[in-house]
């Protein structure tokens, strides 16, 4: 039996746009470089398609500078897929954008009706369960929403905290199998992984907790050897993709890809 938290036949990625220069940032630590990211994300849609898993690569959108960032707006699951609300008004309208495409594999699709917002980079799909961080993204009434699919589907959510200044609660953490987290440690110090296997990412490599498990893979951004060696150590298979361009615009390697 497949294991849908980690196990993929299928991803959705998006190029990124010209426009991407304009990207939202929590601090302008630089403009994004088009041509290296570009180079970057070729290069992850190739390693996801290493794994024999199918990409459907959508086009770029000049009037929404972040929607490369696919994850943010929609929850994909096996019994079917949730279009999310996100908390950043210039991002509302990329939801609507990425529906027809998820139509098109999906039956069963839901929405966020509102008043609350959620989006995908605070929701992690672990093997037992399904973690929701509150975020300035994400609200109470977007989670308690989306409890109420998710329970249709008969998947418990549980709400957890993202701590202040994070963006979102999958900036600090990642899933490696059913029951083992990569995480910071400010994040697991919350008491928010009580149960699982946790590995933490080495001190001053706090990014690289923005990792994903798509099938045999970790993939990782590049530039945190100490961690990827720990991750190599415990037996994982290690793909480190070059993330200098996104991280200027607090994104990272599960915020590229909706993977189900």
């Amino acid at each position: 039996m497949t294991n849908p938290s980690f196990e993929f036949s299928r991803a959705v990625t998006r190029r990124p746009s010209a426009s991407i220069i304009n990207g939202l940032r929590a601090e302008d630590i630089g403009t994004p470089d088009l041509d290296q990211m570009l180079a970057d994300h070729a290069h992850y849609v190739a390693t996801l398609k290493e794994t024999g898993a199918e990409v459907i690569e959508l086009p770029p959108l000049e009037a929404y500078p972040d929607a490369v960032f696919v994850e943010d707006t929609a929850l994909c699951l096996p019994q079917g897929a949730v279009m999310m609300r996100p908390g950043a008004p210039s991002r509302m309208g990329e939801v609507a954008e990425m529906e027809p495409a998820l139509r098109a594999v999906y039956e069963d699709i839901r929405q966020i009706s509102g008043p609350g917002h959620i989006e995908g980079g605070d929701i992690l799909v672990t093997g037992r369960e399904v973690l929701v961080g509150r975020s300035d993204r994400t609200d109470a009434a977007g989670v308690a929403e989306l409890a109420g699919i998710l329970a249709d589907w008969g998947h418990s959510l549980r709400e957890v905290f993202t701590p202040p200044g994070v963006l979102h609660f999958k900036t600090d953490c990642s899933l490696l199998d059913a029951d083992t987290i990569l995480s910071t440690k400010r994040l697991e110090a919350s008491g928010c992984f009580e149960g699982y296997n946790v590995l933490h990412v080495a001190d001053g490599e706090e990014a690289a907790a923005n990792s994903i498990r798509f099938n045999q893979y970790v993939i990782c951004p590049a530039g945190f050897p100490r961690t990827a060696e720990m991750l190599s150590n415990a037996g994982y298979d290690v793909v480190q993709i070059n993330n200098s361009e996104c991280s200027k615009l607090d994104g990272g390697m599960s915020c590229l890809s909706l993977r189900f």
